[in-house]
């Protein structure tokens, strides 16, 4: 799993890069009802060109620090 640290409400969603093991995510989307969570998957999808559906949030749902784990 990794570990990310995310910024909401960015101007775009980009991953910033990766300080002592936590990657930093600027993000588009409101944290609100989870639309920030699904851009986070999104955006991590992309980078790792994986299906969504592989990538799943283990910790930290409503947290700005959170546990992502990425299936291979």
């Amino acid at each position: 799993h990794i570990t990310v640290k995310v910024q909401t409400n960015a101007k775009t969603s980009e991953i910033i890069g990766c300080l002592n093991g936590v990657w930093k995510i600027k993000l588009k989307a409101p944290p609100i009802e989870g639309r920030a969570n699904e851009e986070l998957i999104r955006v991590l999808s992309e980078e790792y060109d994986v299906p969504k559906s592989r990538i799943r949030i283990k910790r930290g749902l409503s947290s700005k620090t959170k546990a992502v784990e990425i299936e291979d």
